[in-house]
């Protein structure tokens, strides 16, 4: 596989993931929430390309002291070749050079046990779970990962 770059999601990248977002991705974000996060100064998108295709994005919200992971998804021709990894990687390294940042915070279905074990693998630790998060009978699991000071 080429090499992947991860960059700041723009505009251009958002008109490419448009006609594409639910059916290469199963992403329930759209178009005009990621619109919306993009103009946001508290948060922060990254899309991943090999060549000029975007195989992958992330997004985080800096809170105070947290950094929220809003978002990691992989477009399903690209997935299992540690695309979900790299892009985990940057937004660790994005929220480490963010000023006063102490943590890092997000929520994974209960039922998505390789997303879990990819997040344990980083560092992250499950601090409890928030009943129904996904919809009737879809627990979230509330995982963060805290930075030494």
């Amino acid at each position: 596989m080429e090499k992947i770059d991860i960059v700041p999601m723009s505009q251009t990248d958002l008109e490419k993931l448009s006609p594409i977002l639910l059916t290469d991705f199963d992403d329930f974000w759209n178009v005009s929430v990621l619109q919306t996060e993009l103009s946001n100064p508290n948060s922060y998108y990254f899309v991943a390309k090999c060549s000029d295709t975007i195989v992958g994005f992330a997004g985080i919200w800096k809170a105070v002291d947290d950094v929220h992971i809003t978002d990691i998804v992989v477009r399903k021709d690209f997935r299992n070749l540690g695309i979900g990894s790299q892009l985990l990687e940057h937004l660790i390294d994005k929220s480490r050079q963010l000023p006063g940042i102490q943590s890092i915070t997000l929520e994974v279905k209960q039922s998505n046990t390789i997303a879990q074990k990819l997040y344990q693998k980083y560092g992250f630790v499950s601090l409890g779970m928030r009943k129904n998060y996904y919809g009737l009978n879809e627990n979230a699991v509330i995982m963060t990962l805290f930075f030494e000071n």
